[in-house]
């Protein structure tokens, strides 16, 4: 499983054309994405505060395009990787929607229903 942060809008609109794909696609060539022991870094990183994301949880095997792990930070190899989608992410691949809001301070955690498994 990997994890993607995005906009409940955006995810909308991705649905009703069957793929998603970011505004920075066309910029990093890729699609940033997390597991779930990472996907606080971005999260608080890059969208602090912010009460209209979602998190879709998605799997792998469905992509049909390819997947590398490489790290977040190149300039440092041992600090954490990250999966990079190199292409679309259809939506057949999105096997469940958890809404993601910060918790009261802003931050964010890994949704209960994504940390008890």
């Amino acid at each position: 499983m990997i994890l993607h942060i995005c906009a409940r809008a955006e995810w909308d609109s991705a649905r009703a054309v069957g793929e998603h794909v970011p505004a920075g696609f066309a910029v990093d060539g890729f699609v940033h994405c997390s597991d779930p022991g990472t996907v606080h870094l971005p999260a608080n990183a890059l969208f602090r505060g912010r009460d209209d994301l979602v998190l879709l949880e998605i799997d792998p095997a469905g992509l049909g395009v390819e997947l590398r792990w490489e790290p977040g930070d190149p300039g440092n190899p041992a600090g954490p990787w990250f999966p990079h989608v190199y292409g679309p992410i259809p939506t057949a691949a999105v096997v469940a929607v958890h809404d993601f809001p910060p918790s009261p301070d802003g931050t964010f955690r890994l949704p209960d229903a994504l940390a008890r498994r």
